[in-house]
């Protein structure tokens, strides 16, 4: 019995699992709980060993299992598929989110590309190896996670069960991992970070009448503005560079602040986002902001900062060359082409990975230009180009890659 990538793909998009991103909202559109019950009906369909891990309360990492041959007590390889479950609000979406709808081969709704395409892909090739069986073939864990979009945790929490010796799910550190994102069908082998945090200004509340009696917290966030906007300019990108991810940045995203048009304001709220290159420290990245605006205003205790609400290093290229050839040579075969190796400005959980010692690559159907848009999409033909790709990457693990199939585009971004 094998997976109908198309209707997998039309059942996951049709099931809601929006990240509230902060937000206090409620109903049953939010969370990921509908779609790890999916999923877990799935893998008992077809009889493929899984466990969920709590995260939060209606947030599960679902994670499945496949043995490999030799086993890992015989000293078989564990590599692991990971892809995140939730997708961001569908405010000011053209289309209906949850009705998935295919035109001109390609298949619509909120999270089609970002991230249900890769997630269709890693099931199709998971069943597949259940029913084909390819010999030799590594363990396979598939981790669909929780709260990519807004926090990580759902990664965060997937690395601490190989630091368990108890655990039956991932006994070891995995070897590698390749985690599902819209790259075109390219291999991605280092991205960006980011720091996020809150910058307050103070004031005092007064009449508007009389704002001579009050002092303007939104007259004090127009100096931080301006020091921001110069930092961004002047400063933060001769910080670092990296040669596929270019420079860090800095972004101001939200602003927030005031009662009503007669008060004079006493509290005014900015969203920093600070973009890190691999090799930079959010903490640091964060720190150097602030000392910047402590220098350049005169805003002393009347400015304050919370902290991070959102941090993450970024995906460091210096020890996944292996898989990402590994990756590439599977493409290639299947394809028809050279994928490229490239560095990208956006996060994933891939960088949780990393940091744990597993050497990581990212790589999946659909084109980051399409993730979080009003009229999200996939083009159905790459989510079946994927599933090849990453069925053909298990059943030759044990071959050796060609040779520099990517190393030409090691520059490319």
């Amino acid at each position: 019995m094998s997976l109908d990538l198309s209707a997998t793909l039309r059942d996951l998009v049709a099931t809601p699992s929006v990240n509230p991103m902060g937000r206090a909202v409620s109903g049953p559109d939010y969370f990921e709980y509908r779609l790890t019950d999916y999923l877990e009906q799935l893998f008992v369909r077809f009889n493929i060993k899984s466990w969920r891990q709590s995260v939060a309360p209606k947030r599960d990492n679902i994670i499945a299992r496949i043995e490999g041959s030799p086993s890992l007590e015989q000293g078989g390889a564990l590599l692991l598929l990971e892809v995140h479950q939730d997708t961001v609000p569908v405010d000011g979406m053209t289309i209906p989110p949850f009705d998935p709808q295919v035109r001109d081969g390609r298949l619509y709704g909120r999270g089609a590309c970002d991230n249900k395409g890769g997630m269709a892909a890693m099931l199709a090739a998971m069943v597949r190896l259940k029913e084909e069986v390819p010999t030799p073939r590594p363990t396979v864990v598939l981790a669909c996670t929780v709260n990519e979009e807004h926090g990580f945790t759902g990664a965060s929490a997937l690395t601490t069960l190989w630091s368990n010796p108890a655990s039956p799910i991932i006994p070891r550190r995995p070897d590698v991992a390749i985690v599902a994102e819209p790259t075109n069908l390219n291999v991605v082998v280092a991205h960006k970070g980011m720091v996020r945090w809150r910058c307050h200004t103070l004031g005092r509340a007064a009449h508007s009448s009389q704002p001579e009696q009050g002092e303007n917290a939104i007259f004090r966030m127009a100096q931080v503005l301006t020091a921001l906007e110069r930092y961004q300019q002047n400063v933060v990108g001769r910080l670092a560079q990296h040669p596929l991810c270019g420079r860090p940045t800095l972004s101001v995203g939200t602003i927030s602040g005031g009662l009503s048009v007669n008060t004079v304001p006493d509290r005014c709220m900015i969203e920093i986002d600070r973009r890190l290159v691999p090799g930079e420290q959010p903490q640091q990245a964060r720190q150097h902001v602030i000392d910047y605006l402590a220098a350049e205003t005169s805003l002393g205790e009347k400015i304050q900062h919370d902290p991070p609400f959102m941090q993450g290093t970024g995906l460091n290229d210096a020890h996944n060359h292996t898989v990402a050839e590994k990756l590439a040579t599977a493409i290639r075969s299947t394809t028809g082409r050279t994928p490229k190796l490239q560095g990208v400005s956006f996060g994933t959980d891939a960088f949780c990975y990393d940091a744990a010692g597993v050497p990581s690559v990212v790589f999946g159907p659909g084109s980051i230009d399409q993730a979080h848009t009003a009229d999200e999409w996939v083009p159905l033909a790459e989510v079946d180009q994927a599933a090849e790709v990453l069925y053909r990457v298990i059943a030759q693990w044990s071959i050796s890659p060609e040779p520099s199939s990517i190393v030409g585009n090691l520059t490319d971004k």
